[in-house]
């Protein structure tokens, strides 16, 4: 039997993937070689089993106590790193991070109960992580992810979550908004309690976790940004690539969306319709599918099919696609799109009660261009990278600033390479203000736009990824 990597589905205008193959029995080798790993992508700190039982004082935890409110506080500009984060906390800690025992989150747990997926509960959960965003202490918010309640051994599942259970969007092709489509009009169907199959409804407690409309996990892409803050990135590859996005999901709307909602009184309906409402004034708008298409960029899997098929179907996955992201994750993500098939995270080293439980996004090789468009969020390095002192002041550079600056410079090993023309302009952009003037504006304060700030971060990392390899 084979077990295949899962692999992101994480570019819009590649839109491509890579499922590594490898035979069961090299398992135990691979795992020891700490491989290089793929994302649920969507967009998410290190992810680090026992066959004893979960002591009975703790797996009832997820069930019992009551939740209370934290404080949240206000995000950076780089946005959550993943999964995201959550005013709602657990009042219990474990080693690590502090379980979340939400409305919301009890009602996820009962949904996985009743679709297969309760092992899960007896070795992790939802939980909060503290994540300074700043430089002062009181700089610091809870980002919700993944967490272990126990110690998982190297090499055992951590998260199993059938195929029966995850939403398979079909097959894998090089536009995403057509399977934002059929995610949209499932959440809407939940959403407006509108007519629709009995599954897509029973799906409601996995979709009250997916990052609302608007919300800043989504802002943080720049398929939400102004064309100041698309200015201030200095990138005319990023800024054309976000502006054929939006054209692609402008006309997948107007050719699909648009018209169905206007047929129907029951599809595409973001908000319930109350006596006295015009018909189409709760009609799901292009915003709210540029949200669904963002969703697919940041959380779909690409997943191999059955042997037989020699296919990929891009498949949300609930639990998995709430693992946030570290670049020096370990994990591995493995399983088949076909019934019968499990889709699962192994430990790729022994994990502690308490850890947080990430993965690596991007198949761990892109650069923050692709994040800041695919995710939302700046890949400020991973837990062991950022130990790394690599700049000519000792000042720590992110790789995933470094893989951007080394593909505008031609060296990168991406298949994606930059034609010569292209390298020229993006130089030239760049170049438009020096990395001293943007250092010195970014502390000045006076870029105080969300998006604009988030740009600002983006090409002062960028640049100081040329000071690392020039």
């Amino acid at each position: 039997e084979e077990i295949h990597q899962v692999k992101t589905a994480s570019k819009m205008k590649a839109y491509r993937s890579s499922v590594i193959s490898i035979n069961a029995m090299l398992l135990p080798l691979l795992l020891g070689t700490n491989p290089v790993q793929s994302f649920l992508s969507p967009s998410h700190n290190s992810l680090s089993k026992t066959s004893c039982m979960f002591p009975p004082s703790v797996s009832t935890e997820l069930s019992m106590a009551k939740s209370k409110t934290t404080k949240k506080k206000k995000a950076s500009s780089s946005g959550l790193k993943g999964f995201g984060s959550s005013s709602s906390a657990s009042s219990k800690s474990t080693a690590g991070g502090t379980i979340d025992r939400s409305q919301s989150a009890l009602k996820f747990y009962d949904y996985l109960q009743r679709n297969g997926g309760g092992d899960n509960l007896k070795r992790v959960g939802l939980g909060y992580f503290p994540l300074q965003i700043g430089p002062n202490e009181e700089d610091v918010i809870q980002l919700r992810g993944v967490i272990a309640l126990r110690d998982i051994s190297k090499g055992e599942p951590i998260i199993e979550i059938p195929y029966e259970m995850a939403l398979d969007l079909g097959r894998e092709n090089a536009d995403p908004t057509l399977p934002a489509t059929a995610l949209l009009q499932k959440y809407c169907a939940w959403r407006s309690n509108s007519d629709g199959p009995p599954g897509d409804k029973e799906r409601g407690d996995y979709f009250a976790m997916l990052p609302p409309y608007l919300s800043d996990d989504c802002l943080g892409s720049t398929d939400f940004f102004s064309d100041e803050a698309l200015e201030m990135l200095q990138s005319p590859m990023i800024v054309e690539e976000t502006t054929s996005r939006r054209e692609l999901v402008q006309a997948r709307y107007e050719r699909d969306v648009q018209p169905m909602a206007e047929m129907s009184s029951n599809l595409y309906r973001w908000e319930s319709s109350k006596e006295g409402d015009d018909a189409d004034s709760n009609i799901a708008t292009q915003s709210h599918l540029q949200w669904a298409s963002w969703i697919i960029t940041s959380r779909v899997l690409t997943v191999q099919g059955s042997p037989e098929s020699n296919t990929a179907n891009r498949v949300l996955i609930p639990l998995i696609d709430m693992c946030n992201h570290d670049r020096d994750s370990p994990h591995i993500l493995t399983g088949r799109a076909m019934p019968g098939g499990m889709l699962k995270v192994l430990a790729g080293v022994d994990v502690k009660s308490g850890d947080a439980i990430n993965i690596g996004y991007g198949g761990n090789v892109e650069g923050n261009d692709r994040f800041i468009q695919d995710y939302g969020f700046l890949d400020a390095g991973g837990s062991k990278e950022r130990g790394e002192k690599t700049k000519g002041n000792g000042e720590f550079v992110a790789e995933a600033y470094k893989i951007v600056a080394k593909k505008l410079l031609g060296k990168g090993r991406t298949t994606a390479k930059l034609t010569v023309e292209e390298e020229e302009r993006a130089l030239e952009a760049l170049g438009e203000t020096s990395l001293k003037h943007d250092e010195e504006l970014l502390a000045s304060g006076k870029v105080v736009k969300s998006d604009e700030r988030m740009a600002l971060e983006y090409r002062i990392g960028v640049k100081n990824g040329y000071t690392v390899l020039w």
